[in-house]
């Protein structure tokens, strides 16, 4: 059995809205070059993502919306038309053949999935995937088919497992929640930055679940301007904890690299040291509940220069049991795009410190932040207590 998987094809970079759009899979490009710069990654590690078949696709989504994406790929559907299904938004426009490069993310996820769960991988990684906002009927941030919430169905049909969703992009998954809010089975844990000023809005420690699945949703909704620590403080306390309380068969999770200082589209002051511990800890846990078996997918992350390969870099390294990268780049790497970036790069691994200014409040965001886990954990607490 490999350690793990690289699953990855130059396709996946077809799933494009526009140069000037933010969410650029460039970053992809991007990242596998850094780890085969510095002899992280090899040929024989990648393996090709497939395309998912439409029965898989409605496994998480309507099979009237996969045909709306499909007619939106081949330019015959209006913006008028696509509208109520959040296509040729601003959000997510149109683009040639989006149905299939949508269909080469979600099978990329599938194919990790089927390597980990067949024995052929302890681990497997789709950095493509992780396109968390997709609803069973409409698209919504950036994302078309929600990929993660297919792989979960696919998990469950065809394995029969219990599923952690550990989310830590900067917005909250959204779409990966309400898919599983009253499924017993499927257990999903997001740390983002509060709803109160970051789309998608969602994601309060209220919402905990329905029905059956009650208890089994938890959200850490954290302040803006949040720092290392007390990101990291709410991390390891929320995945130790449902971790034990839940006790999965098997572990995805998404890897926004958006809570970065850098990132555009957030106000969140994470550093690099952040993008260290994720995936450490995740690694660690899924051995120690889940027989190693841990799926991990990409997700935001809009500085694609400056943050996206290097964090991203991180959890391969990880997975793949490899020294923790640090130092200087690649000077190879940093000649090769650094022509290319509309901004100059951080020449090192780790991040310059400080990277910025001291924030003034920063003692109230961590107590508020530590007051909301603690009433976010409360009902594990309360349970094991007694």
């Amino acid at each position: 059995m490999k350690k793990a998987v690289f699953i990855y094809s130059p396709d996946q970079l077809n799933y494009k809205f526009s140069d000037t759009h933010p969410f650029n899979h460039k970053r992809l490009h991007l990242t596998i070059d850094l780890l085969k710069t510095i002899g992280a990654l090899n040929d024989d590690d990648i393996v090709p993502a497939r395309i998912a078949t439409d029965e898989e696709i409605a496994l998480a989504h309507d099979p009237q919306y996969i045909e709306i994406v499909k007619k939106a790929g081949h330019g015959m559907l209006t913006s008028k038309q696509g509208e109520p299904y959040g296509i040729g938004t601003e959000d997510t426009p149109m683009f040639t053949n989006m149905h299939e490069a949508s269909a080469l993310l979600v099978g990329g996820t599938l194919q990790a999935v089927d390597y980990v769960l067949q024995g052929k991988a302890e681990h497997a990684i789709n950095l493509g995937g992780g396109l968390h906002h997709g609803f069973r009927g409409r698209a919504s941030g950036f994302c078309i088919y929600n990929d993660s919430s297919v792989a979960i169905k696919y998990i469950q049909e065809k394995y029969g497992l219990r599923v952690l969703y550990v989310d830590t992009d900067a917005h909250h998954g959204d779409g990966v929640q309400w898919s599983f809010y009253d499924d017993p089975n499927v257990c999903t844990l997001s740390i983002h930055e509060t709803g109160r000023y970051l789309f998608p809005g969602t994601g309060n420690i209220t919402e905990r679940g329905n029905g059956e699945g009650y208890g089994t949703s938890f959200n850490f909704p954290i302040d803006a301007f949040t720092e290392d620590e007390s990101f990291l403080q709410v991390y390891e306390e929320s995945m130790r904890e449902v971790f034990e309380f839940f006790k999965p068969d098997v572990v995805l999770t998404q890897n926004g690299a958006d809570a970065h200082y850098f990132d555009p589209l957030t106000h969140l002051y994470g550093t690099m040291n952040i993008y260290q511990e994720i995936p450490k800890l995740a690694h660690k846990l899924a051995h120690e509940y889940c027989g190693g078996r841990w799926i991990a997918v990409g997700g935001g992350g809009y500085d694609i220069w400056r943050v996206v390969p290097r964090a991203w870099s991180y959890i391969w390294t990880e997975m793949t049991d490899q020294p923790l990268p640090n130092g200087p780049l690649p000077q190879a790497w940093l000649d090769k795009w650094q022509g290319e970036s509309p901004v100059p790069f951080i020449p090192t691994w780790e991040d310059p410190n400080p990277l910025y200014e001291a924030i003034p409040r920063k003692a109230e965001i961590e107590e508020k932040n530590a007051q909301m886990l603690e009433k976010a954990l409360h009902m594990i607490r309360t349970e094991k207590n007694r």
